[in-house]
């Protein structure tokens, strides 16, 4: 889902189109698991930070595009809302510094993040809810520009068939809120943690970040309030697994597996699994057009973006064109600080 698209709508032959295609490469990523091609390469670790822009009042600033053109930083994208942007940074080996580098980078960036964000009046914050965050912020007025977010929200709403996003989230306060529309999701920010593994110790990382996904929420908790709401511990859970509430197949909105959860279990003997789960229980929500080397996976990687699991399995390219798989690991909150942001992940690598 992180890359932009060209238009919001489409007909049956797009869609049709596009499930073949993602049939054809779903099947060739199965050959390339059983012929054994996929990189060998050891652990390469990366993340994504997800942050918000605020005012002088702490309350959201909803000018991220003008932001990015001001950082003017390929390490910088717009996500769903206009008032969040996204930090990444250069992947490296899982070597014994690669966390004082990671450190050492988000620093630096967040710098410049902070020095063009105060040339608009505004600040930067790295949470996982904003506590001033209020319903009123979350319309499609503050959507981001791009062509993406506005094809989610209205393919969301297709399969949906016009029916409105309920959140229903009961905690130490009860919270109840309806929206015509997929910007609930922009309430949640996360620290994204990536792990590039060699193809044999795949289904074992991905077992492995399943299991630890209950402790690395306790350990990040650091958002109990919404809409002015004392909820959970971490009340980000809730509202991502309610705000994109499109199922799999048997009615599409309403199918049994859900497209933010944990998949249906384990991976048994391959994460491929996963892979052939997306294509037989979930519809395409995005049917875009590529004109490309089926080699690349274009269709199958843009599906799998499209299905929010909270460790997702990611396929990739070295630098040499080999193709990797990676793991995402969603569970973790934003923040608060730089320490929190790292000593996370070195608690994920450790366990995982």
């Amino acid at each position: 889902m992180g890359e932009e698209i060209q238009y919001s709508r489409f007909n049956k032959s797009q869609f049709d189109q596009f499930e073949q295609r993602l049939h054809e490469e779903t099947i060739l990523l199965g050959e390339w698991f059983e012929d054994d091609i996929l990189s060998r390469r050891a652990p390469v670790a990366g993340y994504e930070l997800e942050a918000w822009l605020i005012d002088s009042k702490g309350v959201p600033c909803s000018h991220n595009e003008q932001f990015l053109k001001l950082a003017n930083n390929d390490l910088l994208t717009p996500e769903l809302a206009r008032f969040n942007v996204e930090l990444n940074v250069v992947p490296q080996d899982l070597h014994s510094s690669v966390l004082k580098d990671f450190e050492n980078s988000l620093s630096k960036l967040w710098q410049q993040c902070q020095k063009t964000a105060k040339k608009m009046q505004c600040n930067m914050l790295s949470i996982g809810i904003l506590p001033t965050l209020l319903d009123e912020h979350l319309t499609l007025e503050n959507i981001s520009t791009l062509e993406r977010y506005r094809a989610l929200n209205e393919q969301v709403l297709r399969m949906r068939q016009g029916e409105s996003i309920q959140l229903n989230i009961v905690g130490k306060e009860t919270l109840q809120a309806e929206h015509l529309d997929v910007m609930l999701e922009a309430a949640a920010t996360s620290l994204q943690i990536h792990i590039q593994v060699p193809q044999h110790k795949a289904v074992r990382y991905y077992n492995a970040s399943l299991a630890l996904s209950a402790p690395m929420v306790a350990v990040g908790a650091n958002s109990p309030y919404l809409f002015g709401k004392n909820l959970w511990q971490e009340t980000r859970i809730p509202v991502f697994e309610q705000s994109v509430p499109t199922g799999g197949f048997d009615g599409a909105s309403k199918g049994p597996l859900r497209r933010v959860s944990f998949g249906t279990d384990y991976a048994r003997t391959s994460i491929f699994e996963c892979f052939e789960e997306n294509e037989q229980h979930f519809p395409v929500l995005l049917p875009v057009e590529y004109e490309h080397d089926m080699e690349e996976l274009r269709y199958l990687r843009l599906h799998n973006g499209t299905i929010w699991r909270w460790n997702r399995p990611l396929i990739g390219f070295d630098n040499d064109g080999t193709p990797h798989i990676r793991i995402e690991h969603r569970v973790v909150a934003a923040g608060p600080s730089h320490g929190d942001n790292i000593a996370n992940l070195a608690l994920y690598y450790g366990l995982a």
